[in-house]
């Protein structure tokens, strides 16, 4: 299952945050992919906040790993893996699936094989004056994700 929204400016890209924040499941792994500059880091800040995180919500870009704990249990990570240069790397950072009940993954191609299968890949790019957003779900859960949030009426829905 596909959806596409577009994403006109940084309003709307918070408006996805906060549904994407409404219609999560339990426990779920997002690789957001795109460009620098595309707005991962823009859209996982949005769905951080409206998941209630409070505070600084600092760009994983340096520590390649952000940890917020969340109102209704466990952690969200934000992962930044740009920088990384062999998935191998990931074993330094300390990850414990067991604690994180959201991950969000920038670059998750630089990863491949250190990194929980995507349940929502999440493409962003820019389009014009705006942005366009490609959301797959890749497994049941991702799936069902993605039928409730179109289910709330915000996105084109495209299969």
């Amino acid at each position: 299952m596909t959806t596409s929204a577009w994403l006109a400016d940084s309003e709307q890209t918070d408006r996805l945050g906060r549904c994407l924040a409404e219609t999560r499941p339990s426990r779920a792994v997002v690789h957001l992919q795109g460009d620098l500059g595309a707005g991962k880091s823009t859209l996982a800040r949005a769905l951080l906040r409206s998941l209630g995180v409070v505070g600084a919500i600092r760009s994983p870009t340096y520590t390649l790993v952000e940890r917020y704990p969340l109102a209704s249990g466990g952690e969200a990570w934000h992962m930044d893996l740009y920088r990384i240069g062999d998935p191998g790397e990931l074993e330094f950072l300390g990850l414990d699936g067991d604690e994180a009940a959201l991950w969000l993954v920038e670059w998750p191609e630089r990863g491949a094989g250190g990194l929980p299968v995507a349940d929502l890949r999440i493409e962003l790019a820019m389009e014009g004056a705006g942005r366009r957003a490609l959301l797959q779900g890749v497994t049941a859960t991702g799936r069902a994700w993605l039928e409730r949030l179109t289910g709330k009426g915000a996105f084109a829905h495209h299969s």
